[in-house]
């Protein structure tokens, strides 16, 4: 097979019906597109699940609303001020037919503004109209702001216009900076590039139309990241074979000859590494959140992208080139191979072969001192804390808290089939809530707006939901939802997710380890080591976290998230240590093939690893949170792997097992290798 793939005709014709193929797919086929809906970042079987659902019934509500606070800046409304709030609520949409409220210390009034649209585009477009005819003709230092969840929506929304483009052109910019540091060549890097750009394309088709015929959900974000682990991951298994490609062509003249010999050496490594990604991935299928099992398929789809196009088209393209592609860097037969050179790695190596135990217990002294931040952890983030720069929705927000009670932009939705008057009652009874009332009828259902006076977010506001549920839960068919009731039911499903999730995706990448290696103890002691790492990242990112940007708590989904990616991708180095490792271990044995593994794949696990980092980290260029927060995780974890588990404690674990490193297993010497007298004084 890679002979085949490798040979002139053979080759060219690879690389002409992958360019028409991706052509085809991106252009005439595009993406497949779909409709949000609103349940889609809600548990699966939650009680706001089942809240937004019923309300889909009610023929006046559709969409939601948005509140648009008049205020003046130290002081009260006066005549002429509220003349004007009477006027400008006449003017908006649905004018007049809920008239302004004012507070009780005259500093605010307020008009709850419904907005129709179900979609974010046309969430944002309205939003946007309510703002600029709140604001027009207003009195000098009277100022009009919109919150309210159609509000958030609206500007979350715009968190993402042209979010995919910006993240693709600095994740590609990111990559192609590397590629040339890596390569130092002005001419090889644009090949890998071109190669997994036209793969990531073909990713985003192929998932959406995947996510489309399985029934799943998806959303600008998981495009976005979908982008940047195809990049990643994709990226990675170019450099392994690009690395190995050059290594052979210092033993064979011809370059498909040397071709082939890489590709069959490190199609093993690159396919295992895929597949226990692949595996780590689907596990998100479990998850209670539409969005996050969309996620999980979106990006599984993608890896195997991008490894069929390393494996196919990268090779073939490169073939099509003579040796001069890695100018001026040029490889020429009888140059020494990296794993006979004594690069830093192998540097690195014999001085950890030196004092392996030592090594040991100093590597696992510091991953604890790192994993000790995640003592002091704290998950749930608040709605006003989920943007890196502060929207107007959420700074109008808090000012409304000011002056009404706390949730009355954002009312806990009571959703009932029963007698409505009797769940009102059951609600205004309850602690903690302000004022409830029935604001919708229609189709058998009826809706009542519970007021929450404790903030947004607070232990006090999510005990008032829990005591709502509570009160109406003897009236049948009967659903609390709204903003508190959605984060109480989010937080208790990523609770679970983490559950069940973890604990799978540890047990199948250690069944993959062990079908690859054939072996037990090499997979357990690389996946104890990757959970170490993550400990370890997530500990050391909190205090990054807490301490140089402010956050004051994980959003729920970061420590899911960052585990799949992290012990997933984490495998991946280890993966490819092991199986060269694993190569040199059957003629030169144990201890030697460790270090000439690690010599040989030390350079380009580097190099991949700091430019996964930097993909990750590149989530940043979007300011919410949650995936600033995953980008740091990962990032620092990558890190990690790649500089301290890889380089130091899994050559140090190797080395003091020896052969039980394999059990059950024996590798088979291949032939009696003489070991030169340089070998042995590195050893």
């Amino acid at each position: 097979m890679t002979d085949r793939i490798t040979r002139r005709w053979w080759a060219i014709a690879i690389v002409i019906l992958a360019l028409a193929g991706a052509m085809g797919v991106v252009g005439a086929v595009g993406e497949a597109t779909r409709t949000a809906s609103t349940t889609d970042a809600l548990p699966v079987g939650s009680d706001s699940a089942a809240a937004a659902q019923l309300r889909e019934r009610l023929p006046e509500v559709k969409g939601s609303s948005a509140v648009v606070l008049f205020s003046r800046e130290g002081g009260r409304l006066d005549a002429a001020d509220l003349a004007a709030v009477q006027e400008r609520a006449a003017a908006l949409p649905g004018g007049g037919r809920i008239p302004p409220q004012r507070s009780d210390d005259g500093t605010a009034a307020l008009v709850v503004v419904p907005v129709t649209a179900t979609d974010a585009t046309g969430t944002g477009k309205a939003v946007a109209d309510i703002r600029t005819t709140a604001r027009e003709g207003l009195p000098e230092g009277l100022t009009a702001q919109v919150t309210g969840p159609a509000a958030v929506e609206a500007d979350l929304a715009k968190v993402f216009d042209g979010a995919n483009t910006r993240l693709l052109l600095a994740t590609a910019s990111v990559v192609a900076l590397l590629l040339v540091l890596t390569y130092r060549s002005p001419i090889l890097w644009v090949v890998p590039l071109v190669v997994v750009g036209v793969a990531d394309r073909v990713a985003a088709v192929v998932a959406t139309h995947v996510l489309s015929a399985f029934g799943q959900a998806w959303d600008e974000s998981t495009i976005g990241i979908l982008s940047v682990l195809v990049f990643g991951a994709g990226t990675d298994y170019a450099l392994l074979l690009i690395s190995r490609y050059r290594d052979e062509l210092r033993h064979h003249e011809d370059r498909r000859e040397a071709m082939s010999l890489a590709l069959h050496r490190t199609a093993e490594a690159v396919l295992s590494s895929a597949v226990t990604v692949v595996v780590g991935l689907l596990t998100l299928l479990l998850s209670l959140f539409p969005a996050t099992r969309g996620l999980g398929l979106a990006c599984a789809v993608g890896v195997v992208v991008a490894a069929a196009f390393v494996l196919l088209v990268l090779p073939a393209t490169l073939v099509c080139f003579g040796r001069w592609v890695f100018w001026p860097r040029v490889p020429h037969v009888g140059q020494e191979s990296l794993a006979d050179g004594h690069s830093l790695w192998r540097r690195v190596g014999d001085r950890v072969a030196a004092h392996p135990r030592r090594v040991i217990a100093v590597t696992l002294v510091v991953l604890a001192a790192m994993a000790s931040g995640l003592l002091a952890v704290d998950t749930g983030l608040k709605q006003s804390d989920q943007f890196l720069t502060k929207p107007e929705a959420i700074a109008a927000g808090e000012r409304l808290a000011q002056s009404f009670p706390a949730g009355s932009a954002d009312p806990a939705v009571i959703v009932t089939t029963g007698d409505a008057e009797a769940v009102r009652t059951a609600a205004a009874g309850v602690d903690g809530v302000a004022s409830a009332r029935v604001t919708a009828r229609g189709d058998g259902v009826a809706e009542v707006d519970a007021v929450i006076s404790a903030a947004p977010s607070s232990p006090e506001a999510t005990s008032t939901v829990r005591a709502l549920r509570d009160a109406v839960a003897p009236i049948a068919q009967t659903h609390v939802g709204g903003t508190e009731a959605v984060a109480l039911d989010q937080a208790e499903a990523s609770s679970r997710d983490r559950f069940v999730i973890l604990p799978i995706v540890l047990g199948l990448v250690l069944v993959a380890l062990g079908l690859l290696l054939r072996s037990v103890v090499a997979p357990l002691v690389l996946v104890s080591t990757v959970v170490a790492t993550y400990l370890a990242s997530v500990g050391a990112s909190w205090w990054i976290f807490t301490k140089v940007f402010g956050f004051e708590a994980l959003d729920d989904n970061a420590p899911l998230y960052a585990f799949v990616f992290l012990v997933a991708l984490g495998v991946d180095y280890n993966i490819f240590l092991v199986t060269r490792a694993q190569e040199e271990t059957r003629r030169h044995g144990p201890r030697l093939g460790m270090l000439r593994g690690l010599a040989a794949t030390g350079g380009v696990i580097t190099s991949a690893g700091i430019l996964l980092a930097a993909v990750f980290a590149v989530l940043g260029v979007l300011p919410l949170v949650v995936l600033a927060q995953i980008g740091v995780i990962i990032c620092v974890g990558v890190l990690l792997d790649t500089l301290v588990v890889r380089t130091l404690l899994v050559p140090a674990i190797a080395i003091v097992l020896g052969d039980r490193f394999w059990w059950p297993r024996r590798i088979r010497r291949v032939e009696a290798v003489e070991i030169p007298t340089s070998e042995l004084q590195h050893v």
